[in-house]
């Protein structure tokens, strides 16, 4: 069974993110075409990356490193859950993709964002660092507005339309994990 894992990408307090992560795994769970679990950044509370070898070398000193690497080695595949801050990622869900390499390669990604244009900037910079890591990205994405899918900012009511965009991302998620498996075990 394709695994996909959904990476909550903020651990800032009062965060948006936990009920949109939330949301995706509701819905993720009601499918039967693969396993899907929530990674919240939280757990692993990795500081500012702190490995002496490049992560390239896979060779991790630190017990919070080997956890993680361990976890995102697990999945196939991933739905990031990215707020937009400044124009891009957050600075949590970035240093946390560049504690690892090898155990990104090959897998697929797809994205849920979230900010005051969407968090589409947020996504496009992610686009760049799956490149670079060997993530085949799907194009579909859902895109949330704190203007229309937030009340007063803070309370996640998504647009009943999001759902089936939401679903397309996760087809194709599970789709090209699931077609990149002889790449990973090649």
């Amino acid at each position: 069974m394709t695994k996909v894992g959904i990476i909550l990408g903020s651990t800032r307090p009062g965060r948006a993110g936990e009920s949109v992560a939330k949301w995706v795994y509701d819905i993720a769970s009601r499918r039967t075409d693969a396993e899907f679990e929530l990674v919240d950044l939280l757990d692993y509370n990795l500081p500012h990356l702190d490995e002496a070898m490049p992560p390239a070398m896979g060779q991790y000193a630190n017990e919070h490193t080997k956890q993680w690497a361990a976890k995102i080695a697990s999945f196939d595949a991933f739905v990031f859950v990215t707020p937009e801050y400044n124009h891009s990622t957050s600075g949590a869900l970035k240093n946390a993709i560049d504690f690892l390499y090898s155990e990104w390669n090959n897998k697929a990604a797809g994205f849920v964002s979230y900010g005051s244009a969407g968090g589409t900037r947020a996504v496009e910079h992610l686009r760049l660092i799956m490149g670079e890591l060997q993530v085949a990205d799907v194009r579909a994405q859902v895109a949330l507005s704190l203007y229309t899918d937030f009340e007063n900012w803070t309370v996640f009511k998504p647009a009943p339309q999001h759902e089936g965009t939401l679903n397309t991302v996760l087809d194709q998620v599970v789709a090209w994990g699931r077609a990149l498996e002889p790449v990973r075990k090649g």
